[in-house]
């Protein structure tokens, strides 16, 4: 696995090769001609099996692709997207089997839709009205017709705004569903187990998730609202409890735990159980570390410097979080096998002093000290992926300037 990082306040992109063995190269630096680049999305947009990556630039409202050749990449092509674009996610919109690209652009209450050639060059934006500051964007088939469609969170007026794909690239004109206060996140899943997704939204504003569920055939179903912890603010999906039913686990910022809530399999779910993690928990994501086919959870907690890992019983419920020290406020979290012993690994974007953490994760579903490399300004986002072709993951991670979350409303 390599790592790739985005770096908002040096113009610039990292890459930090994976030697297979939990292990990386120093990073090679790629000019992005922006202080802003906030957002990645990882894919191979011109269809030679190589990953390359997607990211916004905030300040000049642009969007950069980068070209994996192997272990490199070239300078960017960048793409002009609306005014100060926030999200960016992959997936092919037109049914060419070529990758497309669409933004959320909060400024500009708009969603960018950049059609890819297949060799790594995209058409021109189109442009989409949403709902007001549009801040996360997300794709699924809604309404069952092997079409893509785009759902986007808007944290000013409240509402996800769903537009549907009609197979060429384009879109209908939005239609709005309520959610709470503030939505800051959104994911998807089938909660009621009738094949059709659904939506999950975090609502940072009100201290409630939204959950939506679609009929198949594009619409949802009113929210229904459930109480979470304060400011929750990051929100994953998974079967906890081994019953074959999504349930949802939410980071909650404001009072330093995580929320479970537990499916019941026909889209409604159990009262919150909570669990303590470490200071400010900003981002959260599952996986299963001990190998015991039970899904864990893994946070990161950005106001003390450390990732909380919670083992879960396999009925729902968790151990106590075990922590874990990170660098200087660690603002995202993804998992990977990093050294291919076929046991996942933990990576870290710690925004308050320019690093990548790397956890190497034992089969108990403990982990080791951390391995720090240096990456640009201010890392708050990463994902993984291979982006050589080697067969080893790498690492992507979009840094903002700013080296807080702090309670301006801009950040939830």
């Amino acid at each position: 696995m390599d790592v790739v990082v985005s770096n908002n306040g040096t113009h610039n992109v990292a890459l930090l090769v994976g030697y297979g063995n939990g292990t990386f190269a120093s990073p090679k630096m790629y000019s992005t001609g922006s202080s802003s680049s906030i957002s990645i999305a990882i894919g191979d947009l011109n269809s030679d099996n190589r990953s390359d990556i997607a990211f916004i630039n905030n300040d000049t409202s642009t969007i950069g692709i980068m070209l994996g050749y192997d272990e490199f990449f070239p300078n960017q092509t960048t793409y002009s997207t609306g005014t100060v674009p926030r999200s960016v996610a992959v997936g092919d919109f037109n049914n060419d089997d070529y990758l497309d690209v669409v933004v959320a652009n909060r400024e500009s209450y708009s969603s960018s839709v950049f059609l890819g050639y297949g060799n790594g060059s995209f058409a021109n934006q189109a442009t989409y009205s949403t709902g007001t500051w549009p801040f996360s964007v997300t794709v699924g088939d809604f309404n069952n017709d092997t079409r893509l469609d785009i759902v986007v969170v808007n944290s000013w007026n409240n509402t996800a705004s769903m537009l549907l794909g009609y197979g060429d690239g384009s879109f209908a004109n939005q239609t709005t569903y309520s959610t709470g206060t503030w939505p800051s996140s959104v994911t998807v899943g089938d909660f009621n187990n009738d094949t059709l997704l659904d939506m999950v939204v975090a609502n940072s504003g009100d201290n409630t998730v939204s959950i939506l569920l679609g009929y198949g055939n594009g619409s949802f179903a009113n929210q229904t609202t459930y109480a979470t912890g304060s400011r929750p603010f990051s929100v994953a999906v998974g079967d906890f409890n081994n019953d074959t039913r999504l349930d949802i686990v939410v980071a909650n910022y404001g009072d330093n735990t995580v929320s479970i809530l537990l499916g019941d399999g026909d889209g409604s779910f159990a009262n919150q159980t909570t669990y303590l993690t470490g200071s400010q928990p900003i981002s959260v994501t599952v996986g299963d570390f001990n190998n015991d086919t039970r899904l864990d959870i893994v946070v990161a907690n950005y106001g003390d410097n450390t990732v909380s890992v919670l083992l879960e019983y396999g009925d729902g419920s968790f151990v106590d979080q075990k922590t874990y020290s990170t660098g200087s406020a660690p603002g995202s979290v993804a998992v990977g096998d990093f050294n291919n012993d076929t046991r996942l690994d933990i990576v870290v974007a710690n925004s308050g002093n320019n690093t990548v953490s790397i956890l190497l994760g034992y089969e108990d579903g403990s982990f080791a000290n951390q391995t720090t490399y240096a990456t640009g300004s201010t890392p708050i986002s990463v994902a993984v992926g291979d982006f050589n072709n080697d067969i080893r993951l790498d690492i992507a991670v979009a840094n903002f300037n700013d080296a807080n979350f702090n309670e301006d409303k801009e950040f939830v």
